[in-house]
């Protein structure tokens, strides 16, 4: 991954041909994905840039307005974990553990002060992202980094869709299962801001580089505004899928902290 964000465009064109000429060989020696532990698709991004209150619906069952412009806050690099992995906390530091589909972006190039007409062309892909959400903490903290950036609170996968397959990012359908149950289906249609505008926004501020990470936002449905609200516990499978690009399953574990003395 790491020699295909330095090549851009030209890393990304001999990767397919590698990949067709290659696919007998891959036929008969490979190995099959559901014997392979797939890491998320950038482990260790720059920077995780995630934008909050993107969903008609999930603005409405907050309660809260319409942000004006993207809401932008961050989650740690550290909570990245791939498809498969546990999802996993204490549950005497977090008691509303909480689930939020998102599409998210990793971007190709460095993008700076870069127009909305143009913003699409700074993209190498789209992948499924799992903002997994302490609410007590996020809700106590007054902000939101802490609470969303617990270890293994950044779930992404199962691969990383390059924007050639997906040359509209705003017509794709995002769901959310817990245990077979869908609680999150929507479009990203649906987006109060775009890809193309987050990128342009986030580039008027910052300096976008290769292989950082923008989680786009959440639809309606999460857990916690729910009535009785319904978070996640012990065991609880979780499944975030997107159109074009799979399925990111993760399962959730209690993992009683030592604390020392």
């Amino acid at each position: 991954m790491d020699d295909l964000l330095a090549t851009g465009s030209v890393g990304r064109t001999a990767l397919a041909a590698a990949s067709a000429a290659g696919l007998d060989r891959i036929e008969q020696s490979g190995s099959l994905l559901a014997d392979t532990e797939l890491l998320a698709p950038v482990p260790r991004p720059g920077k995780i840039v995630a934008i909050g209150r993107n969903y008609r619906e999930h603005i409405e069952e907050e309660g809260a307005d319409r942000p004006a412009a993207p809401l932008i806050f961050a989650k740690w690099p550290s909570s990245v974990v791939g498809p498969g992995a546990e999802i996993r906390w204490d549950p005497e530091l977090a008691t509303q553990v909480d689930y939020e589909a998102e599409l998210a972006v990793v971007i190709g190039k460095p993008a700076r002060h870069v127009p909305e007409s143009a913003a699409l062309d700074y993209v190498l892909g789209y992948t499924c992202l799992n903002d997994v959400s302490a609410r007590d903490i996020q809700f106590g903290d007054g902000q939101w980094v802490r609470g969303k950036s617990l270890d293994t609170f950044c779930p992404m996968g199962p691969v990383l869709v390059t924007s050639d397959e997906i040359p509209d990012p705003q017509q794709l359908q995002i769901s959310c299962r817990v245990g077979g149950t869908i609680l999150q289906e929507a479009s990203t249609a649906q987006m109060y801001f775009g890809v193309a505008a987050i990128v342009s926004y986030c580039s008027r501020s910052f300096t976008l580089e290769p292989g950082d990470v923008i989680a786009t936002g959440t639809p309606g449905g999460v857990g916690i505004f729910r009535d009785p609200p319904l978070l996640l516990g012990e065991g609880d499978e979780v499944t975030v899928e997107i159109e074009g690009i799979g399925r990111l399953v993760n399962t959730c574990r209690f993992e009683h902290a030592a604390v020392p003395v």
